[in-house]
Order: C-alpha cells, then structure tokens, then sequence
C-alpha cells in the first residue's frame, strides 16, 4: 500500500514536472528601435487556450449629463478608462488578468471637439494606465481605426480583446 501510494505520488510529481517543463510561454515580439507601447507581433503556442472577449464599451461618469450623450460618458481618455477597468473586470471573472491580452482592436469615432477626428493621443493616455507599466508590462498586438459610429451616440470608444489562458 504504501508503495502503490509512492508511486503514484511520484508519478503526479512526474507529469507536474513534464508539464511545466514543456510548457511554453506566450512570446511578445517589440516594435525594433521603439518604445511605443504595443508589441510588433505575439505568438501564442499550441495548446493555449484562446479567449475572445467581445467588445466592452464605456459606462456614464456623469448621471446629470443628457443621456446618451459625450458629456453622459466622458471624453475619450475618459471612455477609453471606463471600457479598460471593464475589461479587466470581464478577464479577472475569467480568471485572466490585462497582462494576459494578446490582441486588442480598438474603435474610436471622431470627437466633435476634436473636429471630427479621433482623440488618438486621448485613447493613448488612458490605454497607458493599463498597459506597458512597471506593474503590467505585456503589450498586446493592437489596431487602432476610426469609424463612423457606434451603437450610441455619446460612444467614442469601443475595445475587443483576446487573451491567453496561461
């Protein structure tokens, strides 16, 4: 008995070992002669499971404010925090953290006070809060594109992720 109880033993201690010795990590490939806050690329081995994670969009900061309108959500550094601290919300019931985000898409629509164009440097300041810090150093790979619209009219950001299960 107790020998049947060692060699099991042995055996889970075994395919721990394999298991982590033959795990591979997620590998984020930098932007050569950069410090912008994406990775160039990320690949992720076989055998990691993949979490698509649909997109999040902003919550309203300011209940006074005309509903459905900018002022009702914020501007887009504001938006871009909101639908972040969401996201990390939706990974942390996953059991995943931000550092765990390969892929992000991002949807900005043109802010009036910016003359119809995209706040990009708006989306940045708040984007930088939650990636590339001491804290939570993985980049993912990202794009960052323009569109007409979204669902409602006082959104200006709307964010799409993909992370790996470590």
């Amino acid at each position: 008995m107790t020998t049947m109880r060692i060699g099991a033993a042995t055996l889970v201690v075994g395919l721990f070992l394999a298991g982590g010795a033959m795990a591979q990590d997620v590998v984020r490939h930098k932007n050569p002669n950069s410090d912008f806050p994406i990775a160039q690329a990320v690949e992720v081995p076989a055998g990691k499971t993949t979490v698509y994670v649909s997109g999040a969009v902003p919550s309203v900061v300011d209940e006074k404010a005309e509903k459905g309108s900018i002022a009702a959500f914020g501007d887009t550094k504001t938006q871009t925090e909101s639908v972040l601290k969401s996201i990390e919300k939706t990974l942390e019931g996953l059991g995943l953290k931000m550092g765990d985000v390969v892929k992000m898409q991002v949807f900005l629509v043109g802010d009036p006070d910016k003359g119809g164009k995209m706040d990009f440097g708006g989306f940045m300041e708040g984007y930088t809060k939650f990636f590339g810090t001491k804290e939570q150093p993985n980049l993912p790979a990202r794009s960052v594109m323009q569109v007409a619209g979204l669902v409602a009219p006082g959104w200006l950001v709307e964010i799409e992720v993909t992370a790996v299960r470590p």
